[in-house]
C-alpha cells in the first residue's frame, strides 16, 4: 500500500463548529480511511500555514483521490493537498531507472539523460568535457 501525506486548513465555519462541539477528528479520519481499506498512521494539529497533517496508507492512488474528493466536497477546508510518500529504500532503484530516461527540454536539439554530456552518455575516448 502507498503512503500519503495530507496537509489541510479548516474553514472558519469548521473551526467554529469544532469549538462549539469538540470531537475526536483523528477518530473520524481513521473511520473514513479504514472504510476504504486504508489505515491512519498519524494525525496532528499544528501551528503555521496549515491547521493539520495526516499520514495515511491507502490501497492505491485512485482510492486516495476518491477520499480527497469526498473530503474537499464537504466545504470544511480552505486548503487540502496530498503528497505520495516514497520510502527511502526505493530512492536507489528510482535513481537507477532515471539514468535510462531521456528528456528533451524546450529548445534542446536532442533528448538528454542524467550524466549526459555534449557527446552523449560517454564522451569519446580521451576527450574531457
Amino acid at each position: 500500500m502507498a503512503k500519503y501525506l495530507a496537509l489541510f486548513g479548516f474553514s472558519s465555519e469548521a473551526i467554529k463548529q469544532f469549538v462549539v462541539s469538540p470531537s475526536d477528528r483523528a477518530g473520524a479520519v481513521r473511520r473514513l480511511v479504514e472504510s476504504v481499506g486504508g489505515s491512519l498512521e498519524c494525525y496532528y494539529w499544528m501551528f503555521g500555514q496549515y491547521d493539520g497533517v495526516a499520514i495515511v496508507e491507502m490501497p492505491d492512488s485512485r482510492t486516495q483521490a476518491a477520499v480527497t474528493l469526498a473530503i474537499i466536497s464537504s466545504d470544511a477546508f480552505t486548503h487540502f493537498e496530498t503528497h505520495e510518500l516514497i520510502e527511502v529504500d526505493d530512492l536507489t532503484r528510482i535513481a537507477v531507472r532515471a539514468r535510462n530516461i531521456a528528456y528533451q527540454p524546450p529548445g534542446a536539439e536532442r533528448a538528454r539523460r542524467p550524466g549526459d554530456s555534449a557527446y552523449g552518455i560517454n564522451p569519446p575516448h580521451g576527450r574531457t568535457v
